[in-house]
């Protein structure tokens, strides 16, 4: 049987929109049954999964589990523990654009307040539907008098927070009118990775690092989220977004965010947000004449990815053959403070990469001065800290040290923490985190409307500027390379180079 149910948590009704899509299926429940297993739930919950299509309770679970044994962390249910979770869930059918249809959701909240004895359960309306539903849900919440108290009642929606900055800001003031801010959970599922939240603690909770972090010690800073996997079915969308859209303006700037970030006084939501939103506002912008020489981009063509062959973006299905859509984007940014003038931020990510990685680099500027033979292969190299997010977890400081032998000859080494070998239980997925954060009222690692919007407002001229201006060599980058040569042109002219991850064996 599972661990004893958190005590603590306030009772929890889910309402999910969009039950029967990938996302719920794919993260939402099997983070929902893992917080389950580990006792992260409330005592008492229900979750209310909603679509367009009417079903029995059973079926509805069926599916669910079917999901949960092929996409949780945890692998194949057990019967026992599957059917003590599955006993709270339930499938409402509903029409997301006809307020009359949620009136069952009233029904259902009323049912539990009865039954669990409590007047203010939490009630969490969760949006896993495409964003030009999200308004119409929220809307629809109001007329049809479901529970939308400030004490209560919380709404979750996903990525994208709008399609630019004009958009981002009608999508905020709209839902601002039925909810308020700290009601508002705006998902970025990057926030809630183990990895990402450990540079908090490592660079707040200990001494040796705050005098290091700023423009004295560091000389740059790369920030690199490479996939090797291309668009997949996803072509529709991709041409309305891209790759700047899709990942630069939410999961980078947020990481950046928390590199660049000033100490907060405390770990208050809305303190730590403070601090994040100062980095947004600082950010040098981006001028029209300057975009050429602070950004490049790129689009994949065909090639072979371990020894498949691939085809190029424009063959993909749902794709423009002449589409101008980037695939490929990097940036080079500043954040004109104390802290980090002229400390450049480089930003790389991109489809069809060599390969899927996820990590920041900080490097260290050279020692000031040199006392050790200046042979080739015996100068100190500089020193970086890498964290790596994804495939593999972990933090590492590359030092200088000697070699072992009677001459003084210098060796790089790496201090290593390493996810795998200290973590005393599993490692929970983003999504849980952030699932039991909401379960909790805890807003830290979701993004405010103030934040969005800067971050729109940041991309905005590199977005007009590419949107209005066609490149006549897409495809530019052949698949399974690191990019096109436009992105190593954009570091190299200031003396650096891209980190990318050791090459795989062929």
């Amino acid at each position: 049987m599972r661990k004893s149910a958190n005590k603590k948590a306030k009772s929890t009704i889910f309402i999910i929109f969009g039950g029967t899509g990938d996302l719920t299926k794919r993260k939402i429940m099997p983070a929902l049954y893992n917080l389950f297993l580990d006792g992260w739930l409330p005592e008492k919950f229900a979750i209310i999964g909603t679509s367009s299509t009417k079903m029995t309770d059973v079926k509805y679970k069926g599916e669910l589990l079917a999901s949960v044994n092929e996409f949780s962390r945890k692998g194949k249910s057990k019967k026992e523990e599957w059917s003590e979770f599955a006993s709270n869930i339930f499938h409402q059918a509903a029409d997301i654009t006809n307020a009359s249809t949620f009136k069952p959701f009233g029904d259902y909240i009323e049912k539990f307040k009865k039954e669990w004895e409590e007047e203010t359960p939490s009630v969490v309306y969760y949006c896993a539907v495409a964003p030009h539903f999200f308004c119409t849900i929220a809307h629809n919440i109001s007329i049809a008098k479901l529970d939308n108290s400030p004490e209560t009642a919380r709404i979750v929606i996903e990525k994208p927070f709008g399609t630019d900055l004009e958009s981002a800001k009608a999508l905020n003031a709209k839902l601002l009118t039925l909810f308020q801010e700290n009601q508002i959970y705006r998902i970025d599922h990057y926030l809630g990775k183990e990895v990402v939240q450990n540079i908090m603690a490592f660079r707040f909770a200990n001494s040796i690092m705050e005098p290091l972090w700023n423009r004295n010690h560091i000389e740059h800073v790369q920030i690199s989220v490479t996939e090797q996997i291309g668009i997949g079915t996803r072509g529709k969308y991709f041409e309305q977004a891209g790759i700047l859209r899709d990942m630069i303006q939410n999961h980078l700037l947020q990481l950046l965010c928390i590199i660049a970030m000033e100490p907060p006084v405390s770990f208050d939501a809305d303190e730590v947000r403070n601090r994040k939103v100062d980095i947004l506002k600082a950010m040098r912008k981006i001028v029209p004449s300057e975009i050429d020489s602070m950004s490049a981009r790129g689009q994949y063509g065909p090639g072979w990815i371990e020894g498949k062959e691939v085809i190029g973006y424009r063959e993909e299905e749902n794709v423009d053959p002449h589409s101008n859509t980037e695939t490929f984007a990097a940036l080079k940014l500043y954040v004109d403070n104390w802290r980090w003038q002229g400390v450049p931020f480089y930003l790389r990510t991109g489809k069809r990469l060599f390969k899927s990685a996820s990590q920041i680099t900080i490097q260290f500027k050279e020692v000031p001065h040199n006392i050790f033979h200046c042979e080739e292969g015996n100068t100190p190299k500089k020193n970086r800290l890498v964290i790596s997010i994804q495939p593999d977890m972990a933090i590492q400081f590359q030092l200088q040290s000697k070699s072992p032998g009677l001459e003084m000859n210098l060796n790089s080494m790496n201090m290593i923490f390493d996810y795998s070998g200290v973590a005393k239980s599993e490692t929970p997925e983003a999504y849980e985190t952030l699932l039991l954060d909401i379960i909790s009222g805890d807003q830290t690692l979701f993004m405010r409307a103030d934040q969005v919007e800067e971050a729109w407002e940041l991309i905005m001229p590199v977005l007009n500027f590419w949107e209005n201006s066609k490149t006549a060599d897409f495809p530019n980058y052949p698949a399974d390379s690191w990019g096109p040569e436009n992105a190593e042109a954009l570091i190299a002219r200031d003396g650096y180079h891209w980190f990318n991850l050791p090459e795989k064996s062929k």
